[in-house]
């Protein structure tokens, strides 16, 4: 494990998008998984100023690692959605490097992606419970690979304002992620992390005990993994 601490978040943003680069610049076919939500946005955005228009990109195949479908919606899911906004639409990524995960296809992904050749690089945010991909706590197990997780309890109102603007007519009976187990297969593993609020689970992460109440904590464990924190998410650690 490799941990790089930055100043702010524009610096953590720009050290990422120099990772990711460092892989997809590769003179053969090279796959990527990434993530959504607002942690990558800059590092998306210098990402699409360097790909953008670039033919020798053109190698690279982008996958999401999670999906949350609308109920009743014929659209695809929440993030694959994101990420066309966040990134492929404005690097002009070609569709046909792009494979979503979903519901229709996900018994087969970990299959597939061995078929071909597996993910060079996964790019992962944190969550503030410790959460990786879809892997929440209680959710998923560590032998897990890529697996289909019911929506109940406290989920419905987290998924409903967190990834469907408060509408819980939306909010699905389960989403597909994959689970540590596949995660755990790539070949790199990538975690950026910023602000105070993720400073806990940052040094729980690093510091605790690998527990499936701390998902993110198996992270660790894989021989290829580099986390980019800022000072406020690395605040709490012993030896940031």
């Amino acid at each position: 494990m490799k941990l790089i601490v930055t100043e702010d978040y524009a610096e953590m943003s720009l050290v990422a998008s120099h990772h990711v680069l460092g892989y997809i610049t590769a003179p053969r076919r090279v796959n990527l998984a990434v993530t959504a939500g607002s942690t990558p946005k800059k590092m998306y955005e210098h990402l699409t100023a360097a790909v953008k228009g670039k033919a020798f990109y053109s190698q690279v195949h982008y996958y999401n690692f999670d999906e949350i479908p609308f109920r009743g919606q014929d659209r695809e899911g929440v993030t694959i959605s994101n990420l066309r906004s966040l990134f492929f639409t404005p690097a002009q990524i070609p569709e046909e490097n792009i494979h979503p995960l979903s519901h229709e296809n996900f018994r087969h992904h970990d299959q597939r992606l061995q078929d071909e050749g597996g993910l060079d690089l996964i790019v992962m945010g944190l969550g503030a419970d410790g959460h990786f991909c879809g892997n929440l706590p209680n959710t998923t197990r560590f032998h897990d690979a890529t697996v289909e997780v019911p929506i109940v309890g406290d989920m419905v109102d987290l998924v409903a304002h967190g990834e469907m603007g408060g509408d819980i007519s939306a909010v699905p009976d389960s989403y597909v992620t994959m689970g540590p187990k596949s995660v755990m297969a790539a070949k790199n593993l990538l975690l950026i992390v910023s602000g105070a609020a993720k400073a806990q689970a940052l040094r729980q992460v690093i510091e605790g005990e690998v527990s499936e109440r701390v998902p993110a904590s198996v992270l660790k464990l894989h021989p290829s993994l580099v986390i980019v924190a800022d000072k406020a998410a690395a605040a709490q650690l012993s030896q940031p």
